[in-house]
């Protein structure tokens, strides 16, 4: 099945372990559509970011059980893809980041 490539990535997950991912392996990780393939995400990477993807990873995170006062619930399931890049490669987006952490806050 073929889906337009930009709904196959939903957005960047951008915590302290993805950080260091970024940094140590020039990894990236991304919240994709649960249908989506390997080669359609690296296809989508390639496409919209314009950066040589070496490898895609992908998991399956289950969603947690919460309570909704006396009832319990469940988040839904969704899907996570680790994508490495190539030497030399950098996606401007978490560069971008990297920047904003890096800006002087003055404290009072």
């Amino acid at each position: 099945m073929s889906y337009d490539i930009h709904s196959i990535l939903r957005r960047p997950i951008v915590t302290e372990k993805t950080t260091v991912q970024k940094e140590d392996d020039n990894q990236v990780v991304f919240r994709v559509r649960p249908d989506a393939n390997k080669v359609q995400i690296r296809e989508a990477v390639e496409r919209l970011l314009g950066v040589k993807v070496l490898s895609v990873n992908t998991a399956i995170v289950r969603g947690k059980v919460k309570r909704m006062g006396r009832r319990f619930g469940q988040r839904p399931n969704w899907k996570k893809a680790i994508v490495t890049l190539a030497p030399g490669e950098e996606v401007e987006f978490f560069e971008a980041l990297d920047d904003l952490g890096e800006l002087d806050i003055p404290e009072e």
